[in-house]
């Protein structure tokens, strides 16, 4: 890979936006906050972090995101099937709670998920998210510093080879 990744952030709901910026200007690398521009993220004077506002609409912010990510690029999302088309591009994905997906967990990320929506559809009550404190702000700044060193260094994922359900 010789152009620097780039990072592109699920913007509307990110707990760790400060912290990606704070990243990306420490190494120089241009960030893309995609939203849908309902909540007016608030995004620090830069020339190297932009802001892209889509349509509103379910899954327009994960489209854009898809559409322009390249492999090497990092992705921060808390959106698995999202994470899924990352990976598929030959990206890198990192969720504000630390989580690296990979190939080797994204599958089963992917199958729990559709189990939980299953179980919420028939009313059973699924656990939430829990609270976001200062170890999965930390958690989360070492995974998405070790998938940027990895970037930079030139090694770039191998593309997931599993069926995307949600395409």
């Amino acid at each position: 890979m010789t152009e620097r990744p780039e990072i592109f952030v699920d913007g509307d709901a990110c707990p760790v936006r400060d912290e990606v910026f704070r990243t990306a200007a420490r190494l120089g690398l241009v960030t893309h906050v995609v939203s849908n521009g309902a909540r007016g993220v608030r995004l620090p004077e830069s020339p190297d972090i932009r802001r892209v506002i889509v349509e509103a609409g379910a899954d327009a912010a994960d489209d854009w995101i898809a559409e322009h990510i390249r492999p090497g690029d990092v992705c921060v999302t808390a959106d698995i099937p999202l994470a899924s088309r990352c990976l598929k591009a030959g990206a890198r994905a990192v969720a504000p709670g630390g989580t690296v997906w990979n190939e080797d967990n994204i599958g089963q990320a992917l199958a729990g998920r559709e189990v939980s929506r299953h179980l919420r559809e028939i009313g059973v009550e699924t656990r939430g998210h829990g609270s976001f404190g200062a170890k999965q702000r930390s958690r989360f700044l070492q995974a998405l510093d070790a998938e940027i060193q990895t970037s930079l260094r030139g090694a770039a994922p191998k593309p997931a080879s599993w069926p995307d359900f949600f395409a």
